[in-house]
């Protein structure tokens, strides 16, 4: 087969990444493999796409590899998907997978965003491999990368591929303005939007959501900021949170959004996420590392779009807001009933505001932060700032440090082991277990 990698890694030949895809062409050589950097030359190829349109249409098989940069792919290869859907190729019945790296952050939705896309364009996807970044560099990792391939291999030869799940289309239903006023208004929401003049749809719900709201409310419109590119992933951010673009983005990421009470995302779904614009705002927020520096503070979402369909892309407004720590007042969606969407969750952020309203991280953010836990510990020779911040928040919770729970745990397990004991005791074990809270209840 002729094989095209488009690598989505904006690092080029020095994406971890593509090692994997180097590996598995040594280790097939009947295979002729291609590669093409696309994360790395995006601007070039927005210039002009007919070269990599012609590799595109006489590969056998395409391979998308990239690292999973805040939920889904890197802003680059988000713009590339633009690109080539907006190219008009006739990709139908190409075979298509991917290749990942990651710490397995949230790699599922980076793998489904990617799957989406593909087969919106009709192509035959086979479910990719989600390596961890180290997993080249042992023999397991090796041989899951070869049993990956020959897996492509049978699939392509028998036909084989994910069936596809279409939705109903967006209806867009329309949206009862009304007039603003901040007259008495306190407190600050900010209204993080690429919404353009064009876009009267969400613009119309974000002038509805401002009338309702109680708080004062002003947008930052990150179309308008003069990005020079999306995240390298060069790390010159990580002692001290300083990204190496000049554009001053961290500092006005810093200044006129995460210092506000609240903050509201507001777009319109683009290949089933929030666009490239909004994804390359995402990743250029790595100058804050792994730090959820917002935790605490109430957020929205206005999305314009068939968003009750959209399953992969609610786990991720709902796992952002989760590993962050900060309370999700709802997602308003112009698909039902537009207008009392809205109207709710300028309630609730209203309520989130007044109370500081936060809730208890649940599997998504527990499970999220522990491996941001695991990985920042081992780098946090490198990772300073990020180390400093997960000491001071107390976010080293590791199990280990819990020994007189653990010496208790082999005590019952002794008891537990012991058929005489385990009747002697009874019902003595679970009065135990439930003595804590019994005494939390009596002092209520």
């Amino acid at each position: 087969m002729k094989i095209l990698v488009l690598n989505g890694s904006p690092k080029g030949k020095y994406s971890i990444t593509l090692q994997t895809c180097l590996y598995i062409e040594k280790k097939f050589p009947e295979h002729k493999f291609q590669y093409i950097h696309v994360g790395q030359t995006i601007r070039t190829l927005e210039k002009d796409f007919s070269a990599v349109a012609i590799d595109i249409l006489s590969a056998d098989l395409i391979i998308f590899a990239y690292p999973v940069y805040t939920f889904i792919a890197p802003s680059q290869l988000h713009r590339f998907i633009e690109l080539l859907k907006a190219s008009g190729l006739d990709v139908s019945g190409k075979f298509v997978t991917q290749v990942t790296t990651s710490k397995h952050f949230y790699d599922v939705t980076a793998h489904k965003f990617i799957q989406q896309n593909c087969q919106d364009l009709g192509m035959k996807f086979i479910k990719g491999l989600s390596a961890d970044m180290d997993d080249l560099l042992t023999e397991s990792g090796r041989k899951a990368a070869v049993e990956f391939f020959e897996y492509v291999c049978w699939c392509i030869d028998l036909n084989v591929y994910e069936t596809i799940h279409s939705a109903a289309a967006a209806a867009h239903l329309p949206i009862t303005t009304l007039p603003l006023n901040e007259a008495g208004k306190t407190g600050d929401v900010v209204i993080v939007t690429d919404c353009s003049p064009e876009n009267k749809q969400l613009m119309a719900m974000i002038n509805r959501f401002r009338a309702m709201l109680q708080h004062k409310s002003r947008i930052v419109n990150i179309a308008e900021f003069p990005f020079q590119g999306g995240c390298l992933g060069c790390f010159n951010c990580a002692p001290a949170g300083k990204c190496v673009y000049k554009d001053g983005f961290d500092d006005y990421l810093r200044n006129n959004i995460q210092n506000a009470d609240a903050i509201v995302y507001a777009f319109t779904i683009k290949d089933h996420s929030m666009g490239s614009i909004f994804k390359m705002y995402d990743d250029r927020q790595f100058c804050n590392g792994h730090r959820p520096v917002t935790m605490g503070k109430p957020t929205g979402y206005l999305i314009s779009g068939n968003y009750p369909a959209e399953a992969n892309l609610q786990m991720i407004v709902e796992a952002r807001n989760e590993v962050g720590g900060n309370f999700l007042a709802g997602v308003a969606s112009d698909q039902i009933n537009p207008d009392a969407e809205i109207d709710r969750l300028a309630a609730r952020l209203d309520y989130a505001i007044h109370r500081q309203y936060v809730q208890p991280r649940n599997f998504y953010g527990v499970g999220g932060l522990k491996i941001f836990r695991d990985l920042i510990w081992v780098m946090r020779g490198m990772m300073k700032a990020d180390h400093e911040f997960y000491k001071k928040h107390g976010l080293y919770d590791f199990p280990q440090k819990q020994k007189a729970r653990i010496v208790k745990m082999y005590l019952v397990g002794t008891l537990l082991s012991s058929p005489k004991l385990k009747t002697q005791i009874g019902n003595k074990m679970y009065e135990g277990m439930i003595a804590p809270y019994k005494k939390v209840l009596e002092e209520c």
